[in-house]
């Protein structure tokens, strides 16, 4: 069964449902989360998408992003996702919340209006290997060194994602 995002208008208030993938192929705004957790050093989790996923895969991306379902907070939501594709709990915080829209290649659009999610977490993975290939810790610095010189390694929405969240930190 296709997954279902939550179709709002720029204030957040809902319009309705859609299939994913309809709303990808459309452009149309939906709810979306986006968390970014830390180790004890400041580094920042990134997660290498799975070969399989049907866009951006083999790509680098933030921790986790994903869609709140109809009946969830964009808390429960992410919580629910950082354990089914990292297999973790953590506590996360609210930092900010935008709307933006990026072209994610194959006639494919996220317009999200996205909230990002902050936490910290040390310890093992369990990774769901058909969302998630590998993990790895990343200081910002050579964060931003491997932005520069190989752009098409990141995810679309990562690269806007990572340029609003340094506007609120």
């Amino acid at each position: 069964m296709e997954e279902k995002v939550v179709l709002v208008t720029e204030k957040d208030e809902v319009l309705g449902l859609m299939e994913k993938m309809q709303a990808h192929e459309n452009g149309i705004l939906h709810r979306a989360f986006s968390v970014f957790l830390y180790n004890s050093k400041g580094e920042m989790l990134l997660q290498k998408r799975a070969a399989e996923k049907y866009h951006s895969p083999n790509q680098w991306t933030n921790a986790c992003c994903s869609h709140p379902r109809m009946e969830e907070t964009y808390e429960q939501a992410a919580k629910r996702r950082i354990k089914e594709e990292l297999g973790i709990d953590c506590e996360l915080e609210e930092k900010f919340w935008f709307i933006y829209k990026a072209d994610v290649g194959q006639n494919l659009w996220e317009h999200e209006l996205d909230h990002v999610f902050v936490g910290n977490y040390e310890g093992e993975f369990n990774l769901n290997k058909e969302e998630v290939s590998e993990v790895r810790y990343i200081s910002l610095e050579n964060l931003n060194i491997e932005l520069e010189n190989n752009p098409e390694k990141f995810t679309e929405w990562f690269k806007i994602i990572l340029e609003e969240y340094k506007h609120h930190f």
